[in-house]
């Protein structure tokens, strides 16, 4: 075997390989690679044993962070949930990985780190050296039900009776994607980053996603009477919907937004004949967030990100230098929360 570099938003082949791929998700799609390069710069890349000419049967998609602040690396992928590698043996795993290894000796790459969904490195990734680098928990829930046997598998408190207040607290519910709209979500995001002590993605990171995904996205946004109160984004490809942010104004958790607007999503989604929920991944230090989504299912595995070389010590979403930034902007007013993630993001890909 060879291997190949092609670029996934020229070549054609990758968006009908993806597109046929079972293992691949919205965060292999050009819409989502292209969204990543017109907010931070990533200019991505597939490695493939396909010869140009030929079918693309295999790939691993990367893309490439230079940064003077944390360094060059290739990630697979960034702001990305997972990233499964769309291989179909073992062995074109390990090829593969053994070719990057040794690209890597004449790069200025920091680390490769690849992102599967599954256990597929347990065994090859520590044969090749590969290490965990940090771990999550997804929690995706089964549509295939009928809708009343998803909703009483919900938790009765935490989330069917929330539903239930919402209706009658008189919330309205919009689904689109206006510019309107946009700026009230990025409103809601600057809230629940600024009570989380960090700072809010970029402006730009949504209105490109909005602008590549196109009808793989949808915003839904709650009021109480003009008053955005919250919203969610999800993305969609295939038979599955994805939850990739929510945000509110905590004034009004009493109400019962967030999961009015889950359960919308559900609902519209199984209407569509969407078939899985994937409620995105967690941190499993926040116990919070995992309780929250433990409350829609119970079912969830583990995410583990794969480093090479091998972290020194496993990364911590806490560790000290994290707890040092987070006392910094829990004292920055919301106003400059924004300003100080256009600056950073692209350096933490």
């Amino acid at each position: 075997m060879q291997v190949y570099k092609i670029d996934p938003l020229r070549d054609p082949r990758w968006a009908e390989f993806v597109q046929g791929c079972p293992q691949a998700s919205v965060f292999h799609t050009r819409e989502w690679l292209d969204s990543i390069r017109r907010t931070y710069g990533y200019k991505s890349v597939v490695f493939t044993t396909s010869p140009p000419t030929a079918k693309l049967t295999n790939g691993l998609v990367f893309c490439r962070i230079r940064s003077w602040l944390t360094g060059s690396r290739i990630v697979s992928l960034p702001f990305s949930d997972h990233c499964q590698p769309l291989v179909s043996t073992a062995d074109e795993l390990d090829f593969l990985l053994s070719c990057l290894q040794a690209e890597m000796e004449h790069r200025d790459w920091k680390y490769i780190e690849i992102r599967p969904v599954d256990g597929q490195l347990d065994r090859k990734g520590q044969e090749d050296n590969f290490r965990p680098a940090s771990s999550y928990f997804l929690h995706r829930l089964d549509l295939r039900p009928s809708l009343d046997v998803v909703f009483q598998s919900l938790h009765k408190d935490s989330v069917q009776r929330r539903i239930r207040r919402a209706e009658r607290a008189g919330i309205t519910c919009k689904c689109g994607k206006s510019e309107e709209m946009l700026r009230d979500f990025y409103n809601l995001l600057v809230l629940t980053r600024g009570r989380r002590h960090l700072p809010p993605q970029p402006y730009a990171w949504f209105r490109s996603l909005v602008d590549c995904m196109g009808g793989a996205l949808d915003m839904r946004l709650a009021y109480m009477g003009d008053l955005a109160i919250a919203a969610v984004l999800t993305l969609r490809f295939r038979n599955t919907v994805y939850y990739k942010y929510g945000c509110s104004d905590a004034k009004y958790h009493n109400l019962g937004a967030i999961p009015t607007l889950l359960w919308r999503t559900i609902e519209e989604s199984k209407a569509a004949g969407f078939e899985l929920f994937d409620l995105g991944r967690s941190e499993c230090e926040d116990k919070g967030l995992v309780a929250f989504k433990d409350h829609w299912t119970r079912e969830h595995s583990q995410l583990v990100y794969w480093r090479y070389p091998a972290p020194s010590r496993p990364c911590s979403r806490q560790s000290w230098k994290l707890k040092i930034a987070k006392r910094v902007f829990a004292r920055m007013p919301n106003r400059l929360l924004p300003f100080t993630g256009r600056l950073i993001y692209r350096h933490i890909g």
